[in-house]
């Protein structure tokens, strides 16, 4: 996209809207877009026009929109920046779920992709790092609301080292080790080997999916296929016997 063919923030907010309701109700109605948006119908359809103009929706009047894939592609990028400065305030930040969506509403259209993916490194770092994680973000939410530090830390260092003396003996026992495939909604773990070689493997590996990257599964279909996780910011879906050929690290 050119520079004169950039979006602006309220162009990518249509898309984002578009994206989330034909998710949900496989199409978009003007009517729907103009109660998620908060804006009056003439809004939308100068909107709709502008979008369609520049190939990125299909849409005609009195019908319902749908994402081109080109759209589709731009409406997945914005919500993946909006979902990495929403997970950095919260698990970072220690931020009110509510605060960080509308903090991330704000910021999700100007900062520059270098710095989203630092964001997103540094996340990832937390996940993996034995200071990091849950019990580092809750010492961080006692010192802004108390202004003092929970706790000396010289016991944090010492309760750091026993969490990193633990998980080295469950590694040894081997009781942490499993695939994609076995992972619960909710659990994180770290990918340690893909088995999928060719076509398949590179497709997984361009979806983000690498030696080294944690993945959070978050919805298993009751079949037990697909599966739907959060890698890198992105939210993908992987078959069954996509996910049992990632061997993984529960963190």
């Amino acid at each position: 996209m050119t520079r004169s063919e950039a979006l602006t923030a309220s162009m990518e907010d249509y898309l984002e809207a578009i994206f989330h309701i034909v998710a949900e109700k496989g199409a978009a109605r003007a009517k729907d877009i103009s109660k998620r948006l908060k804006v009056n119908h003439s809004s939308v359809t100068g909107a709709l026009q502008a979008l369609a103009s520049r190939n990125l929706v299909r849409y005609a009047p009195y019908e319902v929109t749908t994402l081109t894939p080109k759209g589709k592609a731009l409406a997945e990028d914005v919500i993946r920046r909006h979902e990495i400065l929403r997970t950095f305030f919260v698990k970072v930040l220690a931020v009110d779920p509510t605060l960080a969506d509308q903090g991330a509403c704000g910021m999700e259209h100007a900062v520059p992709r270098p710095i989203l993916e630092r964001l997103m490194e540094y996340i990832e770092f937390l996940d993996v790092c034995p200071r990091g994680g849950v019990k580092w973000i809750k010492g961080f939410g006692y010192y802004c609301d108390h202004g003092e530090t929970e706790g000396s830390c010289e016991r944090c260092i010492i309760a750091c080292l026993d969490d990193v003396r633990n998980k080295a003996k469950k590694k040894g026992e081997g009781g942490m080790k499993t695939t994609l495939k076995d992972l619960k909604p909710g659990q994180k773990a770290r990918i340690l080997k893909i088995k999928g070689r060719g076509g398949a493997g590179k497709r997984i590996a361009d979806m983000g999916f690498t030696p080294g990257t944690v993945v959070e599964v978050e919805r298993v279909a009751p079949l037990g296929d697909p599966i739907d996780v959060k890698v890198k910011g992105y939210h993908l879906s992987l078959r069954k016997e996509e996910a049992a050929g990632i061997s993984v690290e529960m963190q």
